[in-house]
């Protein structure tokens, strides 16, 4: 094919197999979908059948618990609003979570480059601590591994957890209805902005704080008022891919509305100088809520009397069953198509 002859190709050129990692398979988005479906969940998730929620659900003498686990990677390690063990604490509280439960303990696993100063090591140790004492949880186990100079980016840090799901609850990305309403609670995009902010080579400089939160204690405000069908945290590939996902899952046709997604200023006007979508942009202390039509008003209400939710708001409803597709009905009253981030836009930010 010749740069001009693009019969049988649709706009944008669809990315061809790899046949090797690339950095684009850790966005969050089809790329990473894909290396999920063509490798891992053939070997790994036959008896995982909630494989794609954010935590699995296993139970244990008629109990039922979640456990999770998740790899944090950071470029910086600190940022406006946070630092690497912040966010490894809250991304796996926030897991956790996000199926219902009531995280109780965590184990964490730091892989040190050689050279990592003491100074920085404890600044980060202090911060999982203090994240963990907000979350209401506690650091039962951990492992310490240091590799050559070069081999970690400084430092990557792994934390597990695991939390208990009362009686009645039953939250998956597999559980949206037609009908439901679908809030998010607060800004969209901020840690995406926050850590690119920090990155000295960008030349770009903002006053925005990442949003890295733990949301448990939300999530609780809102299962006390109401019915609640599907959490997820839109992290890596945003709030955009999150909807995709649940949108396959439950095989159900979700809208949503440009005019009611908060963004803050700053993200906005950063988006627009770099070219991103906000809608694909990273978030650490957000939460997307499919809830009962009958409830939604209570839980919003509820979402808004809590320190993190206070800028939560409707942003669309479930259309339609049968049909796995988000579109969003944009401010000058067109309809667009809202799918999964592609490649890699931000790298390294969560």
């Amino acid at each position: 094919m010749n740069e001009f002859d693009f019969e049988g190709y649709t706009c944008p050129v669809p990315l061809r197999p790899n046949e090797a990692v690339i950095l684009g398979h850790g966005s969050g988005g089809t790329l990473s979908r894909d290396l999920l479906r063509r490798l891992f969940l053939p070997e790994l998730g036959q008896a995982a059948p909630r494989a794609l929620d954010d935590s699995a659900v296993v139970e244990i003498d008629g109990q039922r618990f979640a456990l999770t686990t998740d790899s944090h990677v950071v470029s910086p390690l600190f940022f406006p609003g946070g630092d690497i063990g912040r966010l490894a604490i809250c991304g796996t509280v926030n897991d956790l979570a996000m199926v219902g439960a009531k995280p109780t303990a965590l184990t964490c696993g730091f892989v040190l480059e050689e050279g990592l100063s003491f100074d920085v090591l404890q600044r980060v140790v202090a911060s999982m601590q203090a994240a963990a004492e907000e979350a209401g949880v506690y650091i039962a186990a951990g492992d310490t591994k240091v590799v050559q100079k070069g081999g970690a980016d400084r430092l990557f840090i792994n934390t597990s957890g695991i939390g208990r799901i009362a009686d009645g609850v039953n939250i998956s990305g597999a559980n949206a209805q037609e009908g439901d309403v679908v809030i998010v609670s607060g800004t969209i995009g901020d840690h995406g902005i926050a850590v690119l902010s920090a990155r000295e080579d960008l030349g770009f400089e903002t006053m925005l704080e990442s949003d890295v939160a733990p949301l448990n204690h939300l999530v609780e405000a809102m299962l006390a008022v109401g019915e609640i069908h599907v959490l997820r945290d839109p992290t890596r590939g945003g709030l955009a891919t999150s909807l995709v996902e649940i949108s396959e899952q439950s095989n159900v046709t979700i809208e949503i509305e440009e005019e009611t997604l908060p963004f803050k200023p700053a993200v906005r006007a950063a988006c627009e100088m770099l070219g991103f979508d906000p809608l694909f942009v990273a978030n650490e202390g957000k939460l997307v809520a499919f809830v009962k039509a009958g409830d939604a008003e209570k839980i919003l209400d509820a979402m808004k009397k809590t320190k993190y939710g206070e800028e939560s708001a409707i942003i669309g409803r479930v259309i339609g069953f049968g049909k796995s597709q988000v579109r969003m009905r944009t401010a000058i009253g067109g309809t667009r198509l809202v799918d999964m981030l592609p490649g890699e836009m931000l790298p390294r930010i969560c």
